[in-house]
């Protein structure tokens, strides 16, 4: 297994400076999944933006399936159509979120109906830039011209009285074609270590996103991921982990 931390972990090899999006697709087609580094991702999705694009996660709203099961999390919940082709990113419907059979084993088959992402949020340039960018990268598992990206973006809560829990199902696939894992904030936090396996639950990847702007995309129907529980380094101060988590599905 690969233990890095997110500026060096490159499972795919070093990547060419010239073009670290090749050198993505490359990895996710050979080995499943693939950490891009802050810079190289802020350089594609405008990240000038970035202070702007950070501050919806503090417009979250409260996630009662999650708090049914005595994780503090806080989310909303988009859906887009993207055109790898060119570059075309448009805003669908609001629904409710269902993951499919064989996926989330606490979710299979439930509706849950999340607040959506905020019009701000929705229309801002730094999503639209990352889109594009996982629209990219998926046609290297699926030429499929057209993708549906659902949106999480997630903040996790931990005090000392009680760990936070990015994944409370656990190990899972999504039941989708690409996941990835953008991290946007970190505050006072230890833990939330990212973990990667193959379906016989060999790890492949095991990373800490800790600075903003990486990015952990990895092949959903081929690979299995879990995050490890957030705790506070300042007992007396809760713990904040913020990451964006989008997937996408040829539409």
């Amino acid at each position: 297994m690969d233990h890095a931390t997110d500026e060096t972990a490159r499972p795919g090899g070093p990547a060419p400076a010239h073009d670290p999006v090749a050198t993505a697709r490359q990895a996710l087609a050979a080995e499943g999944v693939h950490l891009l580094t802050a810079p190289d991702v802020r350089a594609h999705v405008d990240g000038g933006r970035w202070p702007a694009f950070a501050s919806h996660w503090d417009r979250l709203a409260a996630d009662p399936y999650a708090a049914a099961r005595g994780t503090r999390r806080l989310r909303r919940y988009g859906r887009f159509a993207v055109t790898p082709a060119t570059g075309a990113v448009r805003p669908l419907d609001h629904t409710a979120f269902a993951q499919p059979d064989r996926s989330n084993p606490l979710y299979v088959d439930v509706d849950r109906h999340f607040e959506p992402l905020t019009p701000d949020f929705a229309a801002d340039p730094v999503l639209h830039g990352l889109l594009r960018l996982l629209g990219r990268l998926a046609t290297a598992l699926d030429p499929t011209p057209e993708w549906t990206a659902n949106v999480h973006p997630f903040r996790v809560l931990a005090t000392a009285d009680g760990d936070g829990q990015p994944t409370p199902e656990g190990r899972h696939r999504d039941g989708v074609t690409l996941v990835s894992s953008l991290a946007v904030a970190r505050h006072n936090a230890t833990g939330g270590e990212s973990t990667v396996y193959t379906p016989d639950g060999d790890p492949l990847l095991a990373v800490t996103l800790t600075q903003p702007g990486t990015l952990l995309v990895g092949d959903d129907r081929a690979t299995l991921h879990e995050v490890s529980p957030v705790r506070p380094l300042d007992p007396g101060r809760p713990a904040v982990r913020d990451v964006l988590v989008t997937t996408l599905v040829p539409a």
